[in-house]
C-alpha cells in the first residue's frame, strides 16, 4: 500500500524543506506556512522515497525535504500519474496538476545534491479537500467526488 513517509516545509521558494510532523492543507491555498501555499496550480510537492534512493545510492547523503518536496511517498510511481489524477492522502484529497517542472540551473538543491530529480520525477498538486496530512497516512487513487 502506498504511504507518506515525510512531510516537510520551507518559508522559503528554492530552499530545502524542513521535516515537521503534520501538514494542514487547505482548499485554494495548499499548506498552512508554506512558501508556495496561493491560489495557484503547485500548491504541494511531492516526490517519490524511491526516486530518493536513487540519488542516495549516488553517495548522496539526503534527508526529507532536500530536493523542496512536501511530501515524500513511499509505494506509488508518482511522474506515472497523469494530470487531474485524484489522490486521497490521509484526510484530504489532493489533484495532480503538473508532472515535473522547469528547474533553474542555480537552484540550491541542485548546488547542495549536484542534481535535481524534481523536474523529471516529482509531481505537483491542489487541495481538493483540506485537512492534516502525516508519515504513515495513506494515499490511494480516487474518483472525483460527485
Amino acid at each position: 500500500m502506498a504511504s507518506v513517509s515525510a512531510v516537510c516545509i520551507s518559508e522559503r521558494k528554492g530552499t530545502r524543506k524542513k521535516e515537521v510532523p503534520y501538514l494542514d492543507v487547505l482548499p485554494h491555498h495548499g499548506i498552512v506556512g508554506d512558501a508556495h501555499a496561493g491560489d495557484w496550480h503547485r500548491q504541494i510537492s511531492l516526490l517519490a522515497q524511491e526516486s530518493i534512493d536513487t540519488m542516495r545510492a549516488l553517495g548522496l547523503t539526503l534527508t526529507p525535504g532536500a530536493f523542496a518536496e512536501n511530501i515524500v511517498t513511499e509505494g506509488i510511481e508518482l511522474k506515472t500519474l497523469p494530470v487531474g489524477t485524484r489522490l486521497r492522502v490521509g484526510e484530504t484529497v489532493l489533484e495532480v496538476t503538473q508532472i515535473g517542472k522547469q528547474c533553474h540551473n542555480d537552484c540550491e538543491i541542485k548546488k547542495l545534491t549536484g542534481k535535481c530529480i524534481m523536474p523529471t520525477e516529482g509531481i505537483f498538486a491542489v487541495v481538493i479537500r483540506g485537512g492534516r496530512i502525516r508519515p504513515g497516512d495513506a494515499i490511494e487513487q480516487t474518483e472525483a467526488e460527485a
